[in-house]
């Protein structure tokens, strides 16, 4: 009995060796005429997922297509571009970097192996430079999915706060206060479709993310751009589709919370400990990884007003 069932273990785990991993599908969905945009998981990064655990957009224009950010890899570059030809033939002209996060940018290569332009703000080029090793390392659990990836710098780097694309009568503006999730952060606004992309700017249904090149004081300079454009949609950097209203929720608050308590504590004379214990992270407890991650952000906004 007992080799029986060793040989049915044994049968059963090789079956589900045996089972094709799971891999990311790029499907661009409608969100204004011309518009489209492909809504990542709100996970972590993983295998299953390719890294590109963040939103993805494109815009058709009558000069051609503009992607914006080319994605977590080479690989997953490649399946974006494909996305882009099932929903247009016009050629992909441009892609652009909102931001120097991995998912943003380390497909550069391949695009840039088709001739095809990437644009980012010059602010981000530094810290692309600096934490391409990193991020490299942090993709290692995509193992031979990461396979051709070579970071790329945007062939082209703008320098103002605001400029404007004309893609043959489509308007994209780019604008930059400085970044705040990462130092490249870039807003891309089409004023004719009334659609923000945001980039790390915005995140909704899951709690934002602070690293040591985050800087909470520009991310809401940037956020305040967002308000006085009011656009009617806004594809975030992370989660559904979304509106003014709750970007403001779940974006906007959250760090003006972190900083009021921060600067009160640094005031004070509180030690971290005691002041990352005391932020009230509950009316943002329903989002994702806030258990885990409010901890963190709490900790990383405290040194950051000690600087301050």
């Amino acid at each position: 009995m007992r080799t029986r069932f060793t040989a049915l273990a044994t049968l059963l785990a090789a079956s589900l060796l045996a089972l094709p991993a799971s891999a990311v599908e790029v499907s661009f969905q409608p969100v204004a005429d011309g518009v489209y945009a492909y809504i990542g998981e709100i996970e972590g990064r993983s295998y299953d997922n390719e890294g590109l655990n963040a939103n993805i957009g494109l815009v058709v224009t009558a000069a051609g297509a503009v992607l914006i950010d080319s994605g977590s890899s080479h690989q997953v570059a490649a399946k974006i571009h494909e996305a882009v030809r099932k929903v247009t033939t016009q050629p992909l002209k441009l892609v652009i970097n909102t931001g120097d996060q991995d998912h943003r940018w380390l497909g550069n290569g391949y695009f840039a192996g088709l001739g095809i332009q990437t644009l980012a703000h010059a602010d981000a080029k530094a810290d692309m430079q600096a934490r391409a090793g990193e991020q490299m390392d942090g993709l290692k659990v995509l193992r031979e999915r990461l396979d051709g990836t070579r970071p790329t710098l945007p062939s082209r780097f703008v320098t103002t706060q605001d400029s404007t694309l004309d893609m043959g009568g489509t308007l994209i503006e780019l604008r930059h206060r400085q970044g705040g999730h990462t130092p490249g952060d870039t807003l891309v606004w089409l004023p004719q479709k009334n659609v923000l992309f945001s980039g790390d700017v915005v995140y909704v249904d899951r709690v934002l993310g602070l690293h040591p090149v985050s800087r909470t004081k520009t991310w809401l300079d940037s956020f305040a751009v967002i308000e006085q454009i009011k656009p009617h949609t806004i594809v975030p950097g992370h989660g559904s589709v979304t509106n003014l209203t709750t970007a403001q929720a779940q974006t906007r608050d959250l760090l003006l919370a972190l900083r009021t308590h921060m600067k009160k504590a640094v005031d004070e004379g509180m030690d971290i400990s005691a002041a990352v214990k005391s932020f009230n992270g509950q009316p943002f407890a329903h989002l994702k990884h806030a258990d885990v991650w409010l901890p963190q952000l709490a900790n990383l906004t405290y040194l950051e007003m000690e600087r301050e």
